[in-house]
């Protein structure tokens, strides 16, 4: 089954501009079997299929759960979680790598790096996490080799990149617009009906072949030599988003926890 494993949809992706079902169509046109939903820190795309268009539509097209998280100090990380897990801290953006790595999964989850050798500061071998601790790259599940926005070169050295570390490698067009919809894909086995299906096929090392065109339409390919303002610019977002979230997810965490407590004291007085 051929399906892109980085897709951005109009209702999770702040720069989404094309509709899910659209999208859909657009893929099946296009022989694909189905599609990773990768919001940016967010579940909405998914949950739009989930809610208004699952079971009644595109029903031999497969629809799969995943985000793109924006960490603080490791670029942009593909996440997927078993079906059964709902995470809203996945959709609060800023946490760490360190952080994220074991809360993915304990919860049965694997992630691995997006266009792990494009820009500074939103893609992990050019950012702070891998340049303080190279080692942690051992404790991805897989590497994104091959993203239709990058050029070819920079595709190459992820791909090298997974292989010496024995990673496997998807591929995904990364498309926010109609025109570069289906430029890229992963090969996955028939058998997978479901996140967890294809968790369990990548952590046992299951070979994924990918592959695709490469798109020349994306902000920095128009901006040329301005890019690096683009990922100077990203940096500060990031900074300040991924503060403000902290604060928000933790003031959420301790409400959770003071919640918890206070069911306990009562369960204790009643037992009382």
């Amino acid at each position: 089954m051929k399906i892109d494993m980085h897709c951005h949809t109009k209702e999770g992706s702040i720069d989404g501009k094309v509709p899910i079902e659209e999208y859909i169509r657009m893929l099946r046109s296009q022989g694909f079997g189905g599609m990773l939903v990768t919001d940016h820190d967010s579940y909405g795309g998914y949950r739009q299929w989930k809610r208004n268009i699952k079971g009644d539509k595109y029903t031999d097209f497969l629809v799969l759960k995943g985000v793109e998280y924006d960490t603080l100090d490791a670029g942009h990380i593909i996440v997927i979680m078993p079906e059964n897990i709902k995470l809203r801290l996945l959709e609060l953006r800023g946490m760490p790598l360190q952080m994220l790595i074991p809360i993915v999964h304990n919860y049965g989850g694997i992630l691995g790096p997006a266009h792990p050798c494009g820009e500074k500061f939103m893609s992990f071998m050019n950012a702070k996490a891998y340049q303080r601790n190279p080692d942690i790259i051992k404790e991805f599940d897989f590497m994104e080799t091959f993203n239709a926005c990058e050029p070819q070169s920079v595709n190459d050295k992820a791909k090298a990149i997974a292989e010496k570390y024995d990673l496997p490698g998807t591929g995904g067009s990364d498309a926010h617009r109609a025109d570069c919809i289906g430029m890229a894909y992963t090969e996955i086995p028939d058998d997978v009906t479901c996140e967890s299906d294809l968790i369990m096929h990548i952590m046992k090392g299951t070979k994924l072949e990918c592959g695709g065109s490469i798109y020349g339409g994306t902000a920095k390919d128009k901006i040329g030599k301005a890019k690096t303002v683009l990922s100077h610019s990203f940096w500060v977002y990031n900074k300040v988003g991924g503060w403000s979230k902290a604060l928000k997810r933790s003031n959420k965490m301790k409400k959770g926890y003071i919640e918890r407590v206070d069911v306990e004291k009562v369960k204790v007085k009643e037992n009382e």
